[in-house]
């Protein structure tokens, strides 16, 4: 009988071991499995904030982008010169990406206008060519940021470039490509304030193409509208390009020119002069021959005012016509210079 209970007693110690071993197993189990999926929680904690923070770098760098934009372009907008925009569009360039030497070329056919080792950009707005930058030294992290600034700069650019094609067009008399006559004015007004302040000489030409009613009357108006416009390309063709010309009215033309006295006004004049008699303008099926006829007044010796200076160069414009036309007379002088 007590063999019998030992031996009982052994195969209870036996199973509950077995039990106590199994339940030890199922924790240790369950205690791995809980340990797994830490970990992987874990893990999907660890790639949602790697996630997270390449978002924000995402972010960051598109707001850094945008602000950059928007800065560039704001700073831009403010000028209407070229050149000024470009100097701004350069600096930057260097502020945001690394970049050697950026320059704006216009005519990239040029055979000097790209150097060795640099690479070209075309600024594009609307299909429409502005113009190329040419660069060198930009590593391939920054080239899309270059491309993004590059465009946005295609885009100020033009906008500078479509006022300065409608000032063009406000300022300009739209048959010859001189002046027009309120411009001119303007002009003028601005040359005679600088005179008075660097208290040098100005001079006032008023130039009238001779018998051009005669012209419309035989030939027609589009033949006469040619010939204004061979008439205004002689006058551009034998003035600085600090002087200003612009078409005062019908056949009559002003060119206003600073830092010249009446002695230098007379030159130019009879320059003038000399080159339309000498040309022969081909209108249409017409070969005209037409001469002008000039008068002249300065600053300050005959007045400091517009007004002044326009009614004494006019006067001597109506001498030149009344002593035969295609010659030139100075305000105050009674002898002609044919």
């Amino acid at each position: 009988m007590t063999y019998i209970l030992v031996i009982l007693a052994i195969v209870f110690v036996g199973v509950v071991f077995y039990l106590a071993q199994m339940v030890v197993m199922q924790l240790e189990q369950r205690a791995d499995e809980d340990v797994l999926r830490s970990k992987e929680t874990y893990q999907k904690i660890i790639e949602q904030k790697a996630r997270a923070i390449a978002e924000k770098t995402r972010l960051e760098r598109e707001a850094l982008q945008i602000f950059t934009l928007y800065d560039m372009t704001k700073e831009i907008t403010r000028h209407f010169d070229e050149q000024e925009a470009f100097d701004i569009f350069k600096r930057k360039l260097k502020e945001y990406i690394t970049i050697e030497d950026p320059r704006m070329v216009e005519d990239i056919g040029q055979s000097e206008a790209v150097p060795e080792g640099y690479e070209i950009f075309a600024l594009k707005s609307k299909e429409k060519n502005l113009g190329h930058l040419v660069y060198k030294g930009v590593p391939e992290k920054d080239k899309e940021k270059f491309a993004i600034l590059a465009h946005q700069f295609a885009l100020a650019f033009r906008r500078i470039k479509l006022y300065k094609e409608i000032e063009t067009l406000a300022i300009t008399d739209a048959l010859t490509q001189v002046y027009t006559r309120r411009y001119f004015l303007e002009r003028f007004a601005e040359e005679i304030q600088r005179a008075q302040v660097r208290k040098s000489k100005l001079s006032l030409l008023l130039l009238d193409a001779d018998h051009f009613k005669k012209i419309n009357d035989q030939y027609g108006h589009l033949t006469g509208d040619e010939t204004l416009k061979q008439v205004a390309q002689i006058l551009r063709e034998n003035i600085r390009e600090i002087d200003i010309a612009g078409r005062y009215g019908g056949e009559e033309f002003g060119i206003v020119l600073p830092e010249t006295d009446m002695q230098g006004a007379l030159l130019v004049a009879e320059r003038i002069r000399k080159a339309a008699a000498a040309r022969t303008i081909k209108a249409y099926d017409a070969a005209l021959r037409i001469t002008i006829s000039t008068g002249i007044s300065a600053y300050p010796a005959d007045g400091k005012m517009v007004e002044e200076l326009i009614d004494k160069a006019d006067w001597a414009l109506y001498r030149a016509k009344s002593q035969g036309r295609n010659c030139v007379i100075a305000f105050g002088a009674y002898n002609s210079k044919t």
